[in-house]
């Protein structure tokens, strides 16, 4: 429990941030899950009832007006709405990306008061860091933050801007200027009345359907006092991949709730039917359900990690703490999809049908992209490098 929940619950302020989620996750995302996957739309009702319930700055600290979320009940919150709806749980989890990044990077006066309106008005963050021409580098730039007096514009062609076209401000990365390598990056922050989005294709993809993340040309308009001061190297190594990381695998524990929550069910069903008569899928059941305590250990134990190194020596962007969190991601990665499909076996035909209350197509499809969004191929092959140098324990 926040420090904020804990100060409401003695004087009987709003109620705790897992209980909002519960609210939000049962009784409207879950409600409009299969027509926003199905439609490929923006969970516009979910979004209303996150701001409604003050969670969207729910990881903006006391002193700007938010509740001051550590990454673990950040990731607790993004675990019951994944339950309910991934779209809906990724939209969050990408938007605290961005919320946290800014919290622990924004040492400006300009950038604090932009955190504060965040937090007053339950402002939807999203981030332009993919661009075409750099082969899903991120870590590289092409555009540029070309500075004219105290404004900065830039223009960025970029594959994907997940929720974009419904977010109240982009950050997007670019070179720091005209003359900066690639590598030289920063983060300029743009509030979306600044931005043009040119659609340069659409989002019909196999899972995740509802995050609307088609690709831009994106060109955008902001001030100078908007470019956040750290280079956005030390802000992806520190913040922003672990935190991301963290986020995401919670997302996919609640994809891997909701499979384990309907197989559950069946064995149930099952046993019902047949008092006395262990059912065929309880085994199978059992042995699922040892992963999923291991995936959920494994999700909050690598949050708890960040958490300490906040006040803690480990240090966040040092090699030991980058491959534990590279391994969370491609490890949660493959659990997710190893419940939906053990999920599966156990509801048989049942789960496999899309129009019956064990089916488990969403969760599935979802399931699958969690390996793609960056490749996990390209994470090993980045820890597979790091491994060489690195010479402690994990």
């Amino acid at each position: 429990m926040s420090l904020l929940d804990e100060r409401n619950a003695e004087i009987g302020g709003p109620p705790p941030l897992r209980e909002r989620a519960e609210s939000v996750g049962r009784d409207i995302a879950a409600q409009w899950a299969d027509e926003v996957d199905r439609d490929a739309r923006f969970p516009h009702e979910a979004l209303a009832a996150l701001r409604a319930h003050k969670l969207l700055s729910c990881g903006v600290p006391p002193e700007h007006g938010g509740a001051g979320a550590s990454l673990g009940e950040l990731c607790e919150i993004t675990r019951i709405l994944g339950r309910y709806c991934a779209s809906t749980a990724m939209v969050f989890a990408m938007h605290q990306t961005q919320i946290v990044s800014l919290v622990h990077h924004a040492d400006s006066a300009a950038l604090a008061d932009f955190v504060r309106d965040v937090a007053a008005r339950e402002l939807l963050l999203a981030s332009a860091t993919t661009e075409l021409g750099t082969g899903g580098d991120v870590r590289s730039s092409l555009c540029a933050a070309r500075a004219d007096g105290d404004t900065v514009t830039l223009r960025k062609n970029t594959p994907v801007v997940s929720y974009g076209e419904y977010a109240d401000a982009i950050l997007v990365t670019a070179r720091r200027t005209e003359d900066s390598p690639a590598s030289d990056q920063v983060l300029v922050v743009c509030r979306r009345e600044d931005v043009t989005l040119e659609r340069t294709g659409d989002w019909n993809t196999l899972g995740m359907r509802g995050t609307c993340s088609p690709g831009f040309v994106l060109e955008a308009r902001s001030s100078a006092d908007m470019i956040v001061p750290a280079s956005y190297a030390d802000i992806s190594s520190r913040t922003m991949l672990p935190v991301s990381h963290c986020v995401w695998s919670a997302v996919w524990l609640g994809i891997a709730d909701a499979a384990m929550d309907k197989a559950r069910s069946f064995v149930r069903a099952a046993g019902r039917r047949q008092p006395g008569v262990t059912p065929p899928g309880a085994l199978r059941l059992a042995e699922a359900a040892g992963v999923h305590q291991q995936f959920s250990d494994l999700v909050f134990a690598s949050a708890a990690r960040f958490d300490a190194a906040i006040v803690e020596p480990e240090n966040p962007s040092g090699l030991g703490f980058s491959l534990a969190m590279n391994n969370l991601k491609v490890t949660a990665s493959t659990l997710v999809v190893e419940l939906v499909t053990k999920a599966l076996l156990i509801c048989g035909i049942d789960g496999y049908r899309e129009d019956g209350r064990y089916s488990l197509g969403r969760h599935m499809r979802d399931a699958l992209g969690a390996a793609l969004m960056v490749n996990n191929d390209r994470i090993m092959a980045n820890s597979a490098q790091m491994s060489l140098a690195y010479r402690g324990t994990i």
